[in-house]
């Protein structure tokens, strides 16, 4: 062997044995951290100048894109700066490989990565996203007709997420293999979802908003991976990547309130919230409780669209299929009502319940005051945050969005007579007076 030659080999040995320790040094969190801010778990559907000609869709009648395209572009869908290095793209966007070769897909971070008061979170639910308007513009962009299979959002801030993963569950026999022609699991597209922060996950023995799943479940994390283009192989490899993805999001830390914090009234209000809110939402502090508490339906009154809109069929199917029969976890079990979450950095989860229907936390303790129809900016800035009732500064409007707008300004509007928007029930904080709910939601700043 070329003297240079072998040099040459002997350095890339030691560089990829440097590589190997590297890697086995890493802490699982580390490694799941590192996989779901630097990898695409499913191919790319969109060519890569998808994203440079998305602003040809926007209805301007200018021929070139706005000046400062990478800001328009996450404004205009409720994106985000990436909290690392994502190239040129915006959290939740990121390219991968095609069947052609390069292109752009989208990554859990789309709807699980957020920002509030100017600060970009990993974990926190995207309240701010258009996924409707996201992925009928890019399909466009692309040369498709920007169709998407069933509803993808009815309201800007939530999104069909059960539906998405019926939809592909149906796609699928007992082993993952595909199947052309699709079960019947009564797909709906009306359930209106929030998505929760990531953060909670650590001391709930259940996840998703009806607590219907074990939350140790790293199979259910791959739910979103059953796009047509992954075959069955594809799970078993990743499903070791997707234990070290858990381990991640079970280190994650709730981000601490940003602005100043009356401790002598919130003092009193943690005595309050101990006496109304903590029989179902836990204590908090160094000897925290979390009581793990699922509240039947009837009691806690919430819209019930997402309660029945995953109907028996899915579990029944769910649980014979690969992602069901994962080892040591309990089956998917029919739900009885809506998880009472922990409130762990409540502050930053705004809107509230399960269908994002409840602007602020004042709005959740005083049922009376909640808005019927309201909109906001969508924007996640210090001046968007109302730090007196802790949530989203709203603008309260007298009837819904006039039909003849396009769907894009119609979903602006949160309607709360629509199907799976309604913001009644959880009435359990009417009893306090003004000055006790100042006193809650201080003390709720502190969690």
């Amino acid at each position: 062997m070329p003297k240079g030659l072998s040099v040459a080999v002997m350095a890339l040995s030691v560089m990829a044995l440097a590589a190997v320790s590297a890697a086995d040094e890493m802490t699982p969190a580390q490694r799941g951290q590192q996989a779901l801010t630097t990898r695409a778990f499913n191919m790319a559907t969109w060519k890569t100048t998808t994203y440079d000609d998305a602003w040809k869709q926007w209805g301007s009648k200018d021929k070139q894109p706005p000046k400062n395209y990478p800001q328009a572009f996450m404004a205009r869908y409720g994106l985000h700066p990436a909290p690392y290095d994502n190239g040129r793209y915006p959290m939740g966007v990121r390219e991968g490989s095609s069947l052609l070769g390069k292109g752009l897909t989208t990554d859990c971070l789309l709807c699980h990565g957020g920002s509030i008061a100017g600060k970009t979170y990993i974990g926190l639910g995207n309240s701010a996203l258009d996924i409707q308007a996201f992925f009928e513009d890019m399909s466009k962009a692309n040369g498709g007709k920007g169709k998407t299979p069933f509803t993808f959002s009815n309201a800007r801030g939530t999104s069909e997420a059960g539906g998405m993963a019926v939809f592909l569950l149906s796609h699928r026999d007992a082993d993952l293999n595909i199947l052309l022609k699709p079960i019947d699991l009564d797909l709906r597209d009306d359930l209106c979802e929030d998505v929760p922060a990531w953060w909670l996950l650590k001391k709930k023995k259940t996840m998703y908003h009806t607590g219907s799943t074990d939350a140790r479940s790293v199979r259910s994390l791959m739910q979103f991976m059953l796009v047509p283009l992954n075959m069955q192989s594809t799970f078993e490899k990743e499903e070791h990547t997707f234990k070290d993805i858990q381990a991640f999001l079970l280190s994650l830390e709730a981000p601490k309130y940003p602005f100043p914090i009356d401790r002598e009234l919130a003092v009193k209000g943690e005595i309050l919230f101990n006496e109304t809110c903590s029989k179902c939402h836990g204590t908090y502090g160094e000897k925290w409780t979390y009581p793990n508490k699922i509240v039947p339906i009837d009691t806690i009154g919430t819209d019930r669209n997402r309660f029945v809109g995953i109907s028996a069929k899915v579990g029944e199917h769910y649980n014979k299929t690969w992602l069901g029969r994962e080892k040591g976890i309990k089956s998917l079990e029919p739900p009885v009502g809506y998880q009472a979450p922990p409130l762990d950095g409540i502050w930053a989860t705004a809107p509230y319940f399960h269908n994002g229907s409840v602007p602020t936390v004042y709005h959740v303790l005083n049922s009376k005051a909640r808005p019927k129809i309201f909109t906001r900016s969508f924007e996640t800035g210090v001046n968007d945050y109302d730090q007196a009732k802790l949530g989203w500064k709203i603008d309260v409007l007298q009837r819904g969005p006039d039909p003849k707008l396009p769907a894009y300004e119609r979903r602006k509007v949160y309607d709360t007579a629509q199907p799976g928007r309604g913001n009644g029930g959880h009435t359990f904080g009417d009893h306090l007076d003004g000055a006790q709910r100042r006193a809650v939601i201080e003390y709720l700043k502190t969690l």
